[in-house]
C-alpha cells in the first residue's frame, strides 16, 4: 500500500500544481471566455489531464497488485459506481429539460468516486 500512496500522492500533487498554474494563467488571458484564446490556451487548459493520466496509471498498478478477492471487491464496487453514475446522470439530464440547472461535467467524477467508495464499503460488509 505504501508504494500505491506514494504513486497516487505524487500524481495528485502534480495534478494540483498543474491545475493551479493552468487556472491562474488562463485567468490572465484574453479570449479564454469566448473560446478565441487560441491553441496555447487550449493546451494550457488541458495540461492537468497529463497528471490525471498518472493518477489512472497509479490506480491500475494498484489493482494489479491486489489478490483475487480484493480485485473482485473492487470490480463489483466499480461496476456499481458505473451503473449508478450512468443512471443518475442520465436521469438528471432529463430533469434539465424541465428547468433544473445544468450541471458541469466536473460533477461526474466526484459522483463516481463517492459511489465507488460506497461500493467498496458495502462489499466489505458483504464479504466480511
Amino acid at each position: 500500500m505504501r508504494r500505491y500512496f506514494v504513486e497516487l500522492g505524487g500524481a495528485l500533487a502534480a495534478y494540483m500544481l498543474c491545475l493551479v498554474v493552468s487556472l491562474r494563467w488562463l485567468a490572465g488571458q484574453e479570449g479564454v471566455e469566448d473560446g478565441t484564446g487560441g491553441a496555447l490556451a487550449l493546451a494550457v487548459s488541458l495540461a492537468p489531464v497529463l497528471p490525471g493520466l498518472a493518477v489512472c496509471w497509479a490506480v491500475l498498478r494498484q489493482m494489479r497488485r491486489l489478490d483475487e478477492m480484493q480485485r473482485r471487491l473492487q470490480l463489483e464496487a466499480l461496476s456499481l459506481a458505473f451503473a449508478l453514475t450512468a443512471i443518475l446522470t442520465f436521469s438528471y439530464g432529463f430533469l434539465e429539460n424541465v428547468g433544473f440547472p445544468r450541471l458541469s461535467m466536473f460533477a461526474v467524477l466526484p459522483l463516481m468516486a463517492v459511489l465507488w467508495t460506497a461500493g467498496v464499503l458495502l462489499g466489505r460488509l458483504r464479504y466480511g
